[in-house]
């Protein structure tokens, strides 16, 4: 989950991972961490594709999509 700089602040917004990013990982740089809960299983060419997305800086963010990037649907699928 994203989250701010406060540890329990994610609400409703969540990174896709396209790489590992170990510095996410409990404990992080802030001494925290970031909450895995999900997992691709089908469907890898729409991730790829928000990957490709040209990032920047925007709203005191340095990483961000150029362009909007708003995912439709997501589908919880049981163990």
């Amino acid at each position: 989950m994203a989250r701010t700089s406060a540890p329990h602040s994610a609400t409703a917004q969540f990174f896709i991972n396209h790489k590992d990013n170990d510095n996410l990982d409990y404990p992080s740089f802030d001494g925290w961490g970031y909450a895995v809960f999900g997992r691709v299983t089908d469907g890898m060419d729409v991730v790829d594709t928000i990957a490709a997305v040209p990032t920047g800086a925007s709203g005191g963010r340095r990483d961000v999509p150029r362009d909007t990037v708003m995912i439709e649907s997501i589908v919880r699928v049981a163990d």
